[in-house]
């Protein structure tokens, strides 16, 4: 049976992802921060920020754990059939 080895993404990625969250985050909070309106307003900002960040964390995982499921099923499922195939004699008549 074959192995599936997952892809591994390089260090030199995963930093450049995290370096482009965090800038952005950092430059929207200043932004934020210094608009020129009430603490109300920059209030509300923030708090759809923060919520905005935290959904579209939970929507990746939600994402990465179905294709991951998916991908397990379709494991189980050829492993079924390599076995039954393995199973299966053509020339055997009963």
């Amino acid at each position: 049976m074959q192995t599936i080895n997952p892809q591994k993404d390089s260090a030199a990625w995963i930093i450049q992802t995290w370096a482009a969250f965090v800038f952005s985050i950092s430059l929207t909070t200043v932004g934020i921060v210094n608009l020129p309106v009430d603490g109300w307003v920059k209030g509300f900002m923030g708090m759809g920020l923060a919520f905005s960040v935290g959904s579209t964390f939970t929507l990746a995982k939600t994402t990465r754990d179905l294709h991951e499921a998916r991908r397990l099923t379709a494991r189980i499922d050829e492993a079924k059939v390599e076995k039954l195939l393995s199973q299966h004699d053509p020339l055997n008549f009963k």
